[in-house]
């Protein structure tokens, strides 16, 4: 199993620029838990002088006599550590006026339970930015894991930070690229793994305890002790109060409801009430809106965006009761269309913009007709029109799926787009050289880890 550090580089690198930079440096990290934000923290600050501070779910009092001593311990204060401080204003003012002599770190991890427990915290960090600490040597680092909630408290326009941060990161998951790098599997199972749970690194390590992908979900989704088989619930208690709502609109969507007229009808809502539910969980990247390229619609349709959470409302709730009475269900479950959908989002996001790079891509549908990948550049007046399938292709299958393609492509509207060039990708393509030489676009699982 990989324990090393791995990717982040460029996360890295802005950081290293904060910390380069002259004067009081305030940045903001935040992204769902186990994303690697503490693993990032601690690579970051390796070998650099400063606080880094462990905050808790405990009372304001108790935090600030802890954060008082790690402080006057690091700057070899003897004053502060016998201040009787009893509020932030007080603790931040001090060490903005006791700063170190040279540039060094405050990294307050898991502010969340800080500012939940007492929203003081911001004005106090607030009035001591505004008078001392953004002239000082002091970079503070600023990290939660509840998205929702560090954006309403450090990034939007009612927080008392608001304009203060000289830097905000969300730190995102993982690529496949660097993903596959924690697991000991052949690459197909690997890609099996990564659109189940997606790049989160901690995910990453789990899975890499396993030999194979039914191993892994066997033990991990459909045992009722198993490391996945409570997550996505626990993420949503972290972050949502009415889980019942946010439960049964994942439902809905699992279950192919993807507009909000069906979805609300599913879970027994008015749509007008729906949308700030949406919104709330397309803020946090567990579901989002996706209109279809070159057609002239405001009619989106929602989906599932999360890897775990689409694999665990498609595959772990519905067999619930099976997995409570350890009747494992795997044996019987068709996981192909679900592979067939992801392995589609993972081409559009991670293969197609890495080898058309400037294009515009996403998906076209209209009507009944749909086609899989749709990119378009309009410097080069370019179109690029292609299918996608979670299988292996003969020749003559993929020859029907090419001109099939070409019949439908006739259909979207794209006069300004002279240049026109057709993708097929597919686990296996038999006969790709062949339709390579023709001028089709071909991609198979081989070519895919090599991008």
């Amino acid at each position: 199993m990989i324990r090393e550090f791995v990717d982040r580089e460029h996360e890295i690198k802005i950081l290293e620029e904060e910390w380069e930079k002259s004067g009081g440096r305030l940045i903001i990290l935040y992204g769902r838990r186990r994303i690697g934000k503490t693993r990032l923290i601690g690579e970051f600050t390796k070998d650099k002088p400063g606080v880094l501070y462990f905050a808790e779910d405990t009372s304001p009092s108790l935090q600030m006599r802890q954060l008082q001593a790690a402080c006057a311990t690091f700057l070899n204060d003897s004053l502060l550590a016998s201040l009787d401080i009893s509020s932030w204003e007080q603790l931040f003012t001090y060490i903005a006026r006791h700063p170190p002599a040279d540039r060094g770190y405050l990294v307050i991890d898991e502010f969340t339970y800080l500012a939940r427990n007492d929203t003081t915290i911001l004005s106090a960090l607030q009035k001591s930015w505004d008078t001392d600490l953004a002239g000082s040597s002091w970079c503070i680092l600023l990290c939660g894991s509840m998205p929702g909630l560090m954006s309403d408290l450090a990034l939007s326009s009612t927080s008392p930070l608001y304009g203060r941060r000289t830097r905000d990161m969300l730190l995102e998951a993982l690529r496949f690229s660097d993903a596959r790098k924690f697991l000991s599997v052949p690459p197909v199972e690997a890609l099996r793994i990564y659109l189940t749970i997606g790049g989160v690194p901690e995910y990453l390590l789990k899975a890499g305890d396993y030999r194979s992908f039914s191993d892994f979900i066997t033990r991990e989704f459909f045992d009722r002790y198993g490391y996945f088989y409570r997550e996505p619930y626990f993420i949503l208690s972290q972050e949502f109060r009415e889980l019942k709502i946010y439960q049964s609109i994942l439902q809905a969507v699992a279950y192919g409801h993807t507009s909000p007229g069906p979805i609300a009808q599913f879970c027994g809502l008015d749509s007008r009430h729906l949308y700030p539910y949406l919104e709330s969980m397309t803020r946090l990247g567990i579901i989002e809106r996706e209109l279809p390229l070159l057609v002239n619609t405001k009619k989106g349709v929602y989906r599932i965006k999360d890897r775990l959470f689409d694999f665990w409302y498609n595959f772990v709730i519905p067999n619930r009761q099976s997995i409570e009475l350890n009747v494992v269900p795997t044996p019987n479950a068709d996981f192909e269309p679900y592979f067939g959908r992801q392995f589609e989002v993972f081409i559009r996001q991670e293969v197609i913009p890495k080898l058309f790079p400037g294009y515009r891509i996403g998906r076209w549908w209209y009507g009944e007709e749909e086609i899989d990948i749709i990119g378009y550049d309009d410097r080069s007046a370019a179109i690029l029109f292609g299918e996608c399938k979670w299988g292996v292709l003969t020749r003559n299958e993929s020859r029907k799926i090419l001109a099939s393609l070409k019949k439908k492509s006739s259909q979207v509207r794209h006069a300004r787009y002279t240049e026109e060039r057709f993708l097929l990708v597919a686990r296996t393509i038999e006969g790709k050289e062949e339709l390579r030489e023709e001028g089709y676009e071909i991609l198979d699982l081989d070519d895919l880890i090599q991008v």
